[in-house]
């Protein structure tokens, strides 16, 4: 875990200096009424799922390997909800923001060495280290107004 945070810090100064474009897409899985929330071994707080686009690959294709990965789950129909742009950690990033209310469970290899923890939540009752973005997008879904552009 503290060579997966020491990379991390590596990469965002990486970032910073170089400045890349990057895409990335992120979920909002719902059950009953509840979102999944991840914590990374990397990272401090409560996230949701998802991660960068790869070479040759749609945002689409991305949500549906990330969330497999991260979570364990096989997603049927991600829902486009809107496209975000950020440049909080140096770089230029682009990020598709998905619901996905239909999954089932699918057995792995392995499980992700970046996920901690991953847990339902209640919308009204989110961890307290939930990050800020992640608040901002699930107050967003809460309210159907996905009027912001920046992550």
């Amino acid at each position: 875990m503290a060579l997966q945070k020491w990379l991390y810090r590596l990469a965002r100064m990486y970032w910073k200096i170089r400045r890349p474009v990057t895409m990335g897409s992120r979920a909002i899985i719902r059950q009953d009424g509840n979102i999944l929330l991840i914590r990374q071994t990397y990272v401090e707080g409560w996230y949701l799922p998802g991660g960068g686009v790869k070479r040759g690959e749609s945002f689409q294709q991305a949500i549906i390997r990330e969330v497999a990965e991260e979570c364990g789950l096989e997603a049927v129909r991600p829902k486009l909800l809107q496209l975000y742009f950020s440049r909080n950690e140096g770089k230029i990033d682009h990020i598709a923001l998905f619901e996905i209310t239909e999954f089932s469970a699918i057995a792995r290899a392995k499980t992700d060495a970046e996920i901690a923890e991953l847990r339902f939540f209640a919308l009204d009752d989110l961890p307290e280290d939930t990050s800020p973005a992640t608040r901002r997008r699930i107050g967003e879904y809460a309210a159907n107004q996905f009027r912001a552009e920046r992550w």
